[in-house]
């Protein structure tokens, strides 16, 4: 069976949200890709979990024999994660260069369930919200007020950035900007000249049309 690829573009704004939840359905070997715009150095968590669809139309929860393999493409196009993992988990990643990541998900199934139409539930947690802060506080032995101290660290961290990412969006887009206006203008004064030298042409040759035919 060919390999179906069917790319969704979800781009989230991280000044706006920092997680979202969808799920989605899937045939045998297809692929779903979605794009996060990512700042540097920031961790991104994707939890998920899978449901094999019966044949009355319900769905059930996929046991052993099935997988998802999980491909990480950085803005530079490198892979920087592929990786397969059982029917419910998470995977982890961090940037190291801001922008778009492209994050691909197909099934890795066994033959028990291939052929079958999959439901994946997916849950991409970016930043200082990826961060289970109970659980750190459990690892380290913080107190409350030590948790509040390190969850605001962390979103001052996650502040600056988003901050230096956007700076880094702002300088690109004055650069495509001012590139633009400049080939807008040569393209205007390359116009003008063609219309100048046109009329002038037809100029002279009305006035040798006009002198042949001795009419001035």
């Amino acid at each position: 069976m060919a390999q179906l690829h069917t790319v969704i573009i979800l781009s989230i704004s991280l000044f706006s949200i920092q997680c979202f939840g969808l799920y989605f359905h899937i045939d045998d070997r297809e692929e779903r890709c979605f794009i996060e715009e990512v700042p540097d150095e920031t961790m991104v968590i994707g939890k998920y979990r899978t449901q094999a669809k019966l044949p009355d139309g319900t769905f059930e929860e996929t046991g052993r024999g099935f997988g998802i393999h999980v491909e990480i493409t950085d803005p530079s196009d490198n892979i920087i994660m592929s990786k397969d993992y059982e029917g419910a988990g998470r995977f982890i990643f961090t940037s190291h260069d801001p922008g778009e990541h492209i994050i691909c998900l197909h099934t890795n199934s066994s033959r028990w369930f291939s052929g079958r139409t999959i439901r994946v539930h997916l849950e991409i947690l970016v930043g200082e919200n990826a961060n289970d802060y109970k659980l750190i506080a459990q690892k380290e032995q913080l107190s409350t007020v030590e948790t509040r101290l390190f969850q605001l660290i962390s979103q001052v961290k996650q502040i600056s950035n988003e901050q230096a990412y956007q700076r880094t969006r702002e300088a690109t887009f004055r650069e495509l900007s001012e590139s633009t206006n400049q080939r807008v203008l040569w393209w205007s004064i390359a116009q003008a000249t063609v219309l100048l030298l046109t009329a002038f042409w037809q100029v002279r040759h009305l006035k040798g049309f006009f002198e042949a035919k001795k009419l001035v």
